[in-house]
């Protein structure tokens, strides 16, 4: 343990339970209604309402071994080759054989996907996979319909949720095992203000960590909150240095800064072209799949076909799909353009890569087990070995739905006792708190600093404002310097988990000197698996400080000794 913990007011209300989970995307769903089903005294806290995760915003769909003539071993090629060395096999296997099975499970809880003519669900193709197997419904709104019908599962089963709510820290009892954690919940409600959930099993299922850049397609709530209570915990942390950039997002602008809209790789999958402003299609020859490659491949070869133009965007050209298809299959994306000028019946859509997805995060096992005892994690918020250093696109809800439920049966196996929160006579204190202001700062130095195109000279240059930011906050905070004090809220503790995950991720990024997957360092622009091929474990140690282990072999360790 740490004994580091966020400012904050002491909880002012309690409520005991067995489980808590903490989000409520597909990962902390599935988790809840399982452990629920399993008779598990369960409460689902999310820190905006229930259906406002990053699961809704998912367009393309849900990766699975579906389609005649398909299989589990033909998924776990692809997703092998897309972690470029660094996947965990046991665990892309787990992925890939209960995969299928998860799915029908996720139908028969409410779902509704397309299908064709005769019944059978569609399944369409998208970058890195060599079959058609990912399934969608609304034709690009998958992830609308699988947050639809859980939240519509979890309330006919009358579980307790705490919307608006923040999660704070971990709390642990004397043995230093998990008691619940504290939150914050916002506005009007059963409960208001700092409270706890005390519960001897967390459930950390609380999404991405994107909005540490400027641009990202991550909705505004990902704010990377599970993996900085996770880091506060003592947890270790892995692969945080392959954060995907997804090669198309709609550009809107050098300025434009938030959440952006995302074309989804469906898109290509039913044959759209990359084009630079000639018109020419410049993936062609760059790899065998051409615009389906891979998405670090695709996002890499835009990056520098905009350098070798100097130009700010890429173009998606589907106008050969015509009006009808475009209505039908892609009606989100075809919206979302028309609502910002541009018509993809007619013209050519202007992309850029945007931030968009974490492969690495909080280190578990088989069982979404972390290193600190009865603290879980599933979905993105997880580094369970799955995505190796580049996510196989459509495999992020497939990994949230299958671990989530190999959680519950965990938890339910296990179910250990309720015990009582102890504090931590070791504490080094509270986290300084940044002041919101920060927050443009934290973004800007990432996207400048650790983007798409990273180097060891950006990279210093990011952990040298960073650690700035840091230091700033913590003198600050020590004594009086003219500042005026940071109050304690939610625009706070969120700037200040940016900070820690930014640091852990620059720390990270640095230390890997070579390019792999979605890790690009342009002046280490080769592949180095001899000394390389190999996981980066972060964690915090007392005096705040990233502390980086690389594992002696490509495999991870053990989240227990005894393991």
């Amino acid at each position: 343990m740490t004994g580091i913990r966020l400012t904050a007011p002491a909880p002012g209300w309690a409520i005991d339970a067995d489980v808590v989970v903490v989000g409520s995307g597909v990962a902390g769903l599935t988790a809840a209604l399982r452990c629920a089903a399993a008779g598990l005294d369960t409460v689902v806290v999310t820190k905006a309402r229930l259906d406002d995760g990053s699961t809704r915003w998912a367009q393309g769909g849900i990766a699975a071994a579906l389609g005649e003539g398909d299989t589990p071993e033909q998924h776990l090629d692809d997703t092998l080759v897309a972690g470029a060395g660094l996947c965990d096999e046991e665990a892309v296997r787990t992925l890939v054989t209960e995969g299928p099975d998860a799915v029908r499970r996720l139908i028969d809880t409410g779902a509704h996907f397309d299908t064709t003519d005769s019944g059978d669900i569609a399944l369409t193709r998208e970058g890195g996979h060599h079959r058609r197997r990912i399934a969608h419904a609304g034709g690009d709104a998958t992830g609308a319909e699988i947050s639809r019908a859980l939240v519509g599962a979890v309330r006919e089963a009358a579980l307790h949720t705490i919307e608006n709510a923040l999660v704070l820290d971990l709390l642990t009892d004397a043995e230093g095992r998990t008691a619940g954690v504290s939150l914050h919940v916002m506005g009007e409600g059963q409960h208001d203000g700092v409270g706890a959930v005390r519960a001897p099993s967390v459930v950390l299922a609380t999404g991405g960590m994107g909005q540490v850049f400027s641009a990202t397609t991550n909705p505004p709530v990902s704010t990377g909150d599970g993996v900085a209570l996770a880091l506060r915990a003592g947890a270790e942390v892995s692969d945080l240095e392959f954060v995907q950039f997804h090669p198309t997002v709609l550009f809107l602008g050098a300025d434009s800064e938030g959440q952006q809209p995302l074309v989804s790789e469906a898109v290509r999958g039913e044959g759209a072209h990359l084009v630079d402003g000639d018109g020419v299609r410049f993936m062609l020859g760059q790899h065998e799949l051409a615009e389906l490659a891979p998405r670090d491949i695709v996002a890499k070869a835009i990056t520098r076909r905009m350098l070798e133009h100097g130009a700010e965007h890429m173009y998606l050209d589907a106008r050969h799909f015509g009006a009808r298809m475009w209505e039908e299959r892609f009606p989100t994306i075809l919206a979302a353009c028309r609502s910002h000028g541009i018509d993809p019946v007619t013209e050519p859509v202007p992309v850029a890569p945007a931030a968009h997805y974490a492969s690495g995060g909080v280190r578990t096992d088989l069982r979404g087990r972390t290193t600190v005892p009865g603290l879980y994690a599933c979905g993105e918020v997880a580094c369970t070995g799955v995505h190796g250093a580049n996510r196989l696109a459509s495999n992020s809800l497939l990994e949230g739905l299958v671990f989530a439920e190999r959680i519950a049966a965990d938890i339910a196996e296990a179910r250990p006792p309720r015990t009582e929160p102890a504090g931590d006579p070791d504490a080094s204190g509270p986290a300084p708190l940044l002041a919101p202001e920060a927050r443009t700062a934290i973004q800007r130095t990432m996207t400048r600093g650790a983007g798409v195109l990273r180097s060891a000279d950006s990279l210093a240059a990011a952990a040298e404002e960073l650690e700035a930011l840091h230091r700033a906050a913590a003198d600050d905070a020590e004594g009086p310097s003219g500042a005026k004090a940071v109050v304690p809220g939610v625009d706070a503790w969120e700037v200040t988990n940016l900070l820690l995950v930014s640091r852990v991720l620059v720390a990270a990024a640095r230390e890997r000197e070579e390019t792999r997957g979605c890790h690009w360092r342009e002046d280490r622009p080769d592949r180095d698996d001899a000394q390389s091929r190999r996981h980066l474990v972060v964690r915090i140690a007392p005096d705040r400080t990233p502390v980086v282990h690389r594992t002696g072999t490509a495999a991870f360790p053990p989240v227990r000794p005894s393991d």
